[in-house]
């Protein structure tokens, strides 16, 4: 109990020290093609970075959501230290998975400072891991670095699950914002290198309460994946980001996301919607008032977008179970499923991290 404690006060003081007032203030991050295979690995000149993938499948006839995220923060305060062991880069994970017929939601997290063969998080791809998790991209063109062609493979193993899960892509990368660059806030330095993997094809294997079950490929099984990385992303007054990413059953991909004040209207929002072999084209977030095509302020009277499609929040699969990661980080999480599209949500209070929050 005393070590828990302490463990979260250090971690608290940590991710404080990432806020506004403990760097020196961002600048606009400038506009550049990303450059692939490079841009799928870590950043740490920047300092706050992560790779999420969700997902939903049938493994053992059953019907299941899941979500794997990494984190990397960089650290200013200890970035001068000289010491082996100064924690200039903190790597974070975290994992849950949505037993529908269960009606149950487990999860699990892992965090370390990088370095000593505990957490790394490679430059070249992407390839981070965290003791005996990891997530990894290769290409399956032989010779070939084609964007079309990444496989992602991760590996967890939770208290009571884990996932042994492949990725395949099936289509392009989906460049979000102005080719990557998007924007977050009124402010230039508000915005993020931000790129998507839609539609992946997902394979391999759940486990749950030491029994193996294998993904059916045989039903439909889709994930979704975001890269994004940023020196800074917030605007003071943002005290929430609501987020959405759905593989829709005609191969199209919608993302949607929102900034929000404390009294729940918004400040920021934006998306992005991609028509199968056609170029991304900005969308309005669904049901998110005040959004505006491609990011922008939004007027906190703008009329409400209707949804073309319904998909029923993740809650209404599993009772409500917020998942409080109270060994690692202060978030509440409820990843879940929409028969065939992905629906992902979490919520973190931006007082404890500045940097996450999805669709609630």
């Amino acid at each position: 109990m005393v070590r828990a404690l302490s463990r979260r006060r250090w971690l608290a003081w940590a991710l404080g020290a990432m806020g506004a007032g403990a760097s020196p203030i961002a600048q606009a991050l400038p506009a550049r093609a990303l450059q692939f295979p490079r841009d799928h690995g870590s950043h740490p000149e920047l300092r706050t970075e992560w790779w999420y993938i969700t997902g939903y499948a049938t493994a053992g006839g059953r019907p299941f959501g899941f979500q794997v995220t990494f984190f990397r923060s960089r650290m200013d305060a200890t970035q001068a230290m000289q010491s082996a062991f100064a924690a200039k880069q903190l790597v974070f994970a975290h994992a849950a998975v949505t037993d529908v017929q269960g009606r149950r939601l487990l999860h699990d997290q892992r965090m370390a400072r990088a370095g000593f063969g505990v957490a790394e998080a490679s430059e070249a791809d992407t390839a981070v891991r965290l003791r005996d998790w990891s997530l990894q991209r290769q290409d399956t063109a032989r010779g070939k670095p084609d964007t079309a062609t990444s496989r992602y493979t991760t590996q967890v193993v939770g208290e009571h699950f884990g996932l042994q899960l492949q990725f395949d892509a099936t289509q392009p990368l989906l460049l979000q914002g102005q080719q990557g660059l998007s924007r977050k806030g009124p402010q230039a330095a508000q915005a993020s290198y931000y790129y998507s993997q839609p539609q992946l094809a997902v394979s391999g294997r759940l486990v749950l309460d030491g029994r193996t079950l294998p993904i059916d490929t045989q039903q439909p099984a889709r994930a979704w994946m975001d890269h994004e990385w940023s020196e800074a992303l917030l605007a003071n007054d943002a005290v929430g980001w609501d987020w959405m990413g759905m593989n829709l059953l005609d191969g199209s991909a919608l993302t949607a996301f929102r900034l929000r004040r404390a009294d729940g209207t918004a400040l920021w929002a934006g998306g992005s919607f991609r028509a199968v072999g056609q170029a991304p084209a900005c969308s309005p977030p669904p049901r998110w008032p005040g959004a505006r095509c491609a990011g922008g302020p939004a007027p906190r009277a703008a009329p409400a977008t209707p949804c073309s499609g319904r998909c029923k929040p993740p809650w209404a699969h599993t009772p409500s179970q917020p998942c409080w990661t109270r060994r690692s980080w202060t978030a509440v999480h409820r990843p879940g499923r929409c028969i065939g599209r992905v629906c992902q949500t979490w919520s973190m209070p931006m007082a404890t991290w500045r940097g996450v929050g999805i669709w609630r």
